[in-house]
This record gives C-alpha cells, structure tokens and sequence, in this order.
C-alpha cells in the first residue's frame, strides 16, 4: 500500500545551528566564516551579541520546539515518518544526521530548509552543505530531495498575519490604529539579491510579495488599512561593500521625523526568533524607537505557529506527490509563485568560488 508519504523514508529539518554556551561562541562564529577572511575582532565582536544571551543562541532550542510540534501534527494525522535534524554550524552536525540516518536503514529523505527565500546564503550555501555532507558520509547516504521554499506558501503568510495583528493589540490603543507595519528581512550584499533566483532579484521580489500578503490580511482582519515598508538588518559586510538598505534602525530615525507615532516590527525573513531577532530587533531597533519617541512593539515569527507547522507538512506531502507523478496544485500566495522543487543551473550562484550543490538539475551524482 502506498503511503502519501512515499518515496520518503524520513523528513529532515536543515538549519544554521548556533552556539549553546558561552564557551561555544567563539568556534561557532569560526565555523560560519570559515573562508571568507573574516578578522578575529569582528568575531569577538559578534560575539558579544551572543554574551549578553549567556553564549545561548535561540536557534537551537526553536528547532527543537519545531520539531517536536511536528512529529505530533504527524502523529495526528497517522503519519508515520521519523524527523530528524542537521546544522550547518553546530552540532548536531549534518554529516553525523546523515551517517545516523543511513545506520538507521533510510534511503530517500524529504529535507526542509529553515529559510524561506531565495539567495546564496538562503539556498545555495545550503545545497553546498548538503553535497559536502553527503561526501563525507559516502556510500549509503540517503538521497535528498529539498522541499521548496516556504515564503509562498498561504500558511506561511496566515502565521506571520497573527503576528502582526498580536503586536499591534500590544501597542498603545490610541496610536494602534496609525500604526506603520515595518517588515524586515536579513540584509545581503546587493550582488547577492541581485543574482538570488533563477533569474535574478528574487530575494526582494518574494520579501515584499509576503509583505503584501500579510498586509492585506491585517488589513481584512483589523478593518485599517496601514501603509507597510521592507527593511534590513544584521549586515555584516566591510563599508566598502554594497548591502541592501535601509537599515531598520535608519528607518525608524526617517520615520520618526515624519512624525510616524507607532510601528510593528514584523520580521518576516526569520522563521524564529533566533538571534537576529532576539538582538538586532528586541535589543537594537526597539531601544531604537523608545529613544525616537516611537511607540514599538514586535510581531511574532512563525515559530511554531500551527499554520507555519502544517506548512511544513503540506510542502512534504505536496513534493511526495510530485515525486510520484501525481497532479499537484500547489498552495501559493501568488506572484511571484513557488520557488522551484529542484534548483535551475545557476540558481542564486556562489559568487566567489564555484562549489558543487545538492538538489539541482546540474547537481553531481551521488557517491
């Protein structure tokens, strides 16, 4: 009998990984600039971010949360399908999941990127990840097969949607209803959007069509129509380098001398509050606005959201389908559309060196 998840064997949640003490800290950040020439006192400097957390990222724990909350939604709908998990930059490690998975007799596994859109550092870097982790486990490593993005899918926008209108309940009641919603995204060098996606520019394109999005269903949910901006945050290049701008603290300076009373801070290009969140929007932007005389408060992410979890496991069944050369109609937010289930050649292309990647048409063979 064939189950509706067939081919898979297990579903894999691939994340960034983050430091889990103090004593972590150091070696993490080494592990996600390996190569790039980044000098020791940006990573202490960084690293601070970290200290005033106890060396703690979030990231972990939110995963754990993630998946948890999934293997129960499986469970709930008689699912029967393991879920494991790989970082890039901490343990547990892809390669170790990988090498545990094939012990454990999977063959095929559904993987899901906890990263929503297009880029390099979104998408690629991932797949090159991936392919390396692969290599290192060798013969009998399952196959991969990425889901797609999850920016377009309705479920994504839904968890997001509830996000901002709770943060705008937390607002001051006078002012809420002239609130600015300010949707911010992790900034990368202006190259990197330009050639994110098939064809370039997908990075923005999908930022501000989710932006949209959950707009227009605060809009129906609230009765008020707010005016909306995308803005960054957490660069991290040298000056001399083009990021993508505004910065979200610039912003809020821009808006406070147009007299804009109160703003939700909606970080709809993180799925969890991880450090990003936890330091560049509730440490930074919000002090931010509290001295612009802003009245601030921040939406949730999707989280566990269960219209974030069950977005998850629609884009699982939805590839599983498609695999088995059934009709899918795939739920989406509209234009610009579903990204891709397998990357195009030259899809959000590493521009400083040209590594192999998992999951492309141009993909090299397994070992």
């Amino acid at each position: 009998m064939v189950s509706i998840t067939d081919p898979y064997d297990a579903l894999l949640v691939v994340s960034f990984g983050g430091p889990e003490g103090q004593d972590d800290v150091i070696p993490f950040l080494e592990n996600v600039t390996r190569g790039k020439g980044i000098p020791r006192e940006r990573l202490e400097e960084v690293g601070e971010h970290y200290r005033l957390f106890g060396g703690r990222s979030p990231i972990n724990d939110q995963n754990r949360a993630l998946i948890a909350n999934l293997e129960h939604e499986l469970a709930e709908r008689r699912i029967s399908l393991p879920v494991y998990w790989g970082n890039r930059n901490w343990d547990p490690y892809l390669a170790d999941e990988l090498a545990r998975m094939r012990d454990d007799g999977v063959e095929r596994v559904a993987a899901f990127v906890t990263s929503a859109y297009d880029s390099y550092s979104g998408c690629r870097q991932y797949r090159e990840d991936l392919w390396r982790a692969v290599q290192e486990v060798g013969p009998g490593a399952p196959r991969i097969d990425r889901l797609r993005h999850s920016f377009d899918h309705p479920g994504f926008v839904t968890a997001n949607a509830d996000g901002v209108v709770g943060a705008l309940g937390d607002l001051p009641r006078d002012v809420a209803d002239r609130a600015r919603i300010v949707y911010v995204t992790h900034s990368i060098p202006d190259a990197m959007a330009e050639t994110s996606g098939p064809t370039g520019g997908a990075y923005v394109a999908q930022h501000l069509a989710v932006a949209s999005a959950v707009s227009a269903q605060v809009q129906a949910r609230t009765g008020v129509e707010r005016p909306h901006d995308l803005v960054y945050c957490s660069r991290s290049g040298p000056p001399s380098m083009p990021w993508l701008e505004p910065d979200v603290n610039d912003h809020l300076a821009a808006l406070a001398s147009e007299g804009v009373e109160a703003v939700v801070l909606a970080p709809i290009g993180f799925l969890s509050d991880h450090m990003e969140v936890a330091y560049d929007l509730d440490t930074e932007a919000l002090a931010t606005a509290k001295e612009l005389g802003i009245a601030a408060a921040r939406a949730a992410t999707a989280g566990t959201h269960p219209d974030f979890v069950d977005t998850v496991i629609d884009l699982l069944l939805e590839r599983a389908a498609v695999e088995r050369g059934e009709p899918v109609v795939r739920a989406s937010i509209g234009p610009p559309g579903p990204a891709a289930d397998v990357c195009p050649a030259g899809c959000c292309p590493n521009l400083r060196e040209d590594l192999p990647a998992l999951c492309g048409v141009d993909s090299p063979p397994y070992p």
